[in-house]
């Protein structure tokens, strides 16, 4: 059995549904907080500034520039 590759391998999400607005909106992504597993995400609507969604990815190389 071969293996399908990965085509999409990470997405990042350009408009999502912003609960106050009603309707999709573009998002921002906003850097939370950098932690030793990778860096944790806040979206947030364009028009209002809620949070509409967030997201950790597995990039470690920003905590080793912390580290002591």
């Amino acid at each position: 059995m071969t293996e399908r590759p990965d085509y999409f391998e990470e997405f990042e999400a350009t408009e999502l549904f912003c609960p106050k607005c009603r309707r999709a909106t573009p998002a921002r992504k906003h850097l939370l907080i950098v932690l030793p597993t990778g860096n944790k995400y806040d979206y947030r609507c364009s028009v209002c500034a809620t949070s509409v969604g967030s997201k950790t990815d597995d990039d470690t190389s920003a905590f080793s520039i912390l580290k002591p």
